[in-house]
């Protein structure tokens, strides 16, 4: 079952320069911050209430992240909401037939994570998440 919106994903040319201002300027505590290489991404979690904001900053220029930020500039990339079991929602979003970017959850930033893709849902990318066990993201 769908619990809460997880994170809003946003897309920056440099998480540094973005950190200034949802660090520095809003206050808002960085939760974590790694490079995924698979993913060719560093993410930046920053806590806002029982969410959060996630910067992404392609590392390669191969990746959908990079593409999204060539094509659109910096901004808004997906929602992400939080699931206890990220392999029934993708089950189920299959069985409705909404158009799927990942076939099975991966690690992500966020913990176990998958993609629907953004033509099933009015243009937005949508991200379901299982937080790892321990509270690490």
């Amino acid at each position: 079952m769908l619990k809460k919106i997880h994170h809003v994903g946003v897309v920056v040319q440099s998480a540094d320069e973005a950190l200034k201002f949802y660090r520095d300027a809003l206050g808002l505590p960085v939760t974590d911050d790694r490079v995924i290489e698979d993913q060719g991404v560093r993410g930046v979690l920053l806590k806002i209430g029982n969410s959060e904001i996630e910067l992404l900053e392609p590392t390669r220029d191969d990746t959908g992240v990079a593409k999204f930020l060539a094509s659109r500039g910096e901004g808004m990339h997906h929602i992400c909401f939080e699931s206890d079991d990220v392999h029934a929602e993708l089950d189920a979003a299959r069985a409705k037939g909404i158009q799927l970017i990942d076939e099975k959850p991966r690690l992500g930033l966020a913990g176990m994570i998958c993609f629907l893709h953004p033509k099933s849902n009015h243009g937005v990318l949508i991200e379901y998440a299982t937080p790892l066990a321990g509270g690490r993201h």
